[in-house]
């Protein structure tokens, strides 16, 4: 991917993966604009990143996603590059009823938001010379980590979504590639601190390094040991992670 003189709309970038690289691009000479549902916060990023726009969405909302991308189209005409990054993630049990509102919220930020913003910028996308539709997964989409059973499956979904829009835009000038994190340190399950997860700088780092070439999936060192557990030995391999975990 082409690092310099894009224009980028980046779902939940008031923080963690999203605000890092939305200041990493910001730094290589993009338009970024960050947007989520945190006023406070995307004013805060905003500041410490002068020429930084934002813009506030509900990625909840179809409306407001309507809404969201008309604005964006109509005020940056030049768009072309979409970040699904906004993601929500907590504990459930997947050994009893599981809770509708987590449920509801998590399928609807995680996999139907995503899908939803691409839906409404895509055509824009397509008129784009270069244009490109970057969706964060996660290594649990691949070994998925039980005690987030819910979360897990929306990132295998939004995996299999990506590899879909991939082949349906092949033929076009819009490039669709998927950034998948390790366990990194943000705000996801209170891991800031956790001594366990990658620091955010680091995964940062490595990531830009990955994304300015011509790779469609973007791993750094660290999650490439659970991108490439599925196979024959799969369900032993869940099993190891998760009693090691």
């Amino acid at each position: 991917m082409k690092l310099t003189g894009n224009t980028i709309l980046i779902t939940g970038g008031g923080s963690g993966i999203g605000r890092g690289l939305a200041e990493a691009l910001h730094q290589r000479k993009n338009q970024v604009i960050i947007s989520g549902r945190r006023k406070d916060r995307l004013m805060e990023v905003a500041k410490a990143n002068p020429g930084m726009a934002w813009v506030e969405l509900n990625i909840e909302d179809p409306a407001n996603i309507s809404a969201v991308a008309a604005k964006m189209i109509a005020e940056h005409p030049d768009l072309n590059v979409l970040i699904n990054n906004a993601g929500i993630m907590n504990i459930d049990d997947a050994s009893v009823a599981i809770d509708e509102k987590l449920l509801v919220s998590t399928l609807t930020t995680n996999l139907m938001g995503p899908i939803r913003m691409t839906g409404a910028l895509i055509e824009h996308l397509k008129r784009q010379p270069q244009a490109a539709v970057i969706n964060i997964t996660s290594v649990l989409g691949f070994v998925p980590l039980a005690v987030t059973a819910v979360y897990s499956s929306t990132k295998a979904a939004m995996h299999s979504y990506t590899m879909s829009l991939r082949y349906k835009l092949k033929d076009t000038s819009v490039s669709v590639l998927e950034i998948v994190p390790p366990w990194v340190q943000t705000d996801l399950l209170g891991s800031n601190n956790e001594p366990r997860a990658m620091p955010l700088s680091e995964f940062i780092e490595e990531t830009m390094k990955v994304l300015g070439t011509r790779a469609e999936e973007v791993l750094v060192e660290r999650a490439k040991p659970l991108r490439n557990a599925t196979g024959p030995n799969e369900a032993a391999f869940v099993t190891q992670f998760n009693d090691a975990f």
